[in-house]
């Protein structure tokens, strides 16, 4: 369950981190790459069972 509630979070967390939105234009690709690596590693972790 706390699993599944991380999960859905990081993944608004990484659509809000896309350059292209107005506001996260000047960010670069820094913060959704970062995010993008946790969302793999939480999903790895989900899928083996450990979280």
């Amino acid at each position: 369950m706390l699993g599944t509630i991380l999960l859905v979070v990081l993944v608004l967390l990484l659509l809000g981190a896309i350059p292209s939105w107005p506001y996260s234009r000047g960010w670069g690709y820094g913060p959704s790459g970062l995010l993008g690596i946790v969302l793999i590693v939480v999903l790895v972790l989900v899928l083996t069972g450990r979280v």
